[in-house]
């Protein structure tokens, strides 16, 4: 059936259908069903109107006319799509099983084909459901940043939505850049950035043997956003610009021997001569650091670092060549 044509700014298909290729049907197959979609060598039996009330595509395409070599079967027409079969059956999952679509945590695949299908085929209630997911783990505020890093039980970020694996940090990234979720991007290529340099060169196996690597426009961003942000991170006003300052001399100090000092100048140099080459741009402070501070330079020190991180996420788009936070509006 000849129709409209979806979006042109979706991937190809990852495999096409070869002749000698037998048809099957998938598991998704309605008797009371009227209309056949197949993709690849695989067919699955369907509504047109669950497909016409989700998609503002099918709506137009079930509107016209079949023409005479339309193909059939059991008088329903057969329509082709130029998809993944693997990618379909996901869409069609989501359309007829509500707890697929809204289980607590999907695999980055599932995401990634609800994402590109849904933005083709103009299925809005899918598409966002999937985009939730992206933005819900690569949050736009620092607050959200925090909660899903859970800082009071562990310092490190485990996805909550999304099924992790060993290259997932590079694989959002790359399904938020393709689909312009510019929203999740800034946390997105931060979060890249903390796999390290070996990593950004070199790319990161994946659990299947597959190695996730970044396109270069993407690399290119990471690699001068990290640059950019190591050199920030101990300006004035910034997370550890504090350390910068050649004396310690808070009024409120009530530390002997100038004890205060000497703690803060031992992180400087861990810093700065120990581990010189390690992000710290959004890290909060640890309590390790601290604990030989007297109590009123430790609650300072922990306002100067939480004022310091403010300012640090505030521009945290600008050191990966994007527009500001106000301006980062997805259109998927």
């Amino acid at each position: 059936m000849s129709g409209p044509a979806p979006a042109d700014d979706s991937p190809p298909a990852k495999r096409q259908r070869t002749e000698d290729e037998p048809i099957t049907r998938s598991e998704i197959w309605y008797q009371d069903g009227s209309v056949v979609l197949q993709a690849q060598n695989i067919q699955f039996r369907v509504h047109w109107s669950i497909l016409s009330q989700n998609s503002a595509f099918f709506s137009q395409l079930m509107g016209l006319p079949q023409p005479p070599d339309q193909p059939t079967m059991d008088n329903c027409p057969i329509v082709e799509l130029q998809d993944d079969a693997t990618d379909a059956e996901y869409l069609l999952k989501a359309l007829y099983n509500l707890k697929f679509l809204y289980q607590p945590m999907l695999p980055l695949p599932v995401v990634s084909a609800l994402i590109r299908l849904g933005r083709k085929y103009d299925f809005r209630d899918v598409l966002e459901a999937a985009v939730e997911r992206i933005t819900f783990e690569n949050p736009a505020t620092l607050k959200e940043y925090d909660a899903r890093r859970n800082w009071e039980e562990k310092t490190t970020y485990t996805p909550t939505r999304i099924d992790p694996y060993r290259a997932f940090e590079f694989d959002i990234l790359t399904l938020a850049r393709e689909n312009d979720i510019v929203s999740a991007l800034p946390a997105a290529y931060y979060r890249a950035l903390n796999r390290g340099l070996d990593s950004l060169l070199d790319g990161i196996p994946r659990d299947d043997g597959t190695l996730a690597s970044l396109a270069s426009i993407d690399l290119r961003r990471c690699i001068r956003g990290r640059e950019q942000l190591m050199k920030a991170q101990t300006e004035p006003g910034n997370t550890w610009g504090w350390l910068e300052s050649e004396l310690w001399d808070y009024d409120e100090c009530t530390g002997t021997s100038g004890q205060c000092d000497f703690v803060r100048h031992a992180l400087f140099l861990d810093m700065k001569v120990k581990d010189p080459i390690k992000l710290r741009a959004l890290n909060r402070c640890s309590e390790g650091y601290f604990k030989s501070m007297c109590n009123p330079c430790r609650l300072y020190v922990n306002e100067l670092v939480a004022e310091g991180r403010k300012k640090m996420w505030e521009d945290l788009p600008s050191f990966f060549d994007l527009p500001p936070w106000s301006e980062l509006k997805n259109d998927p």
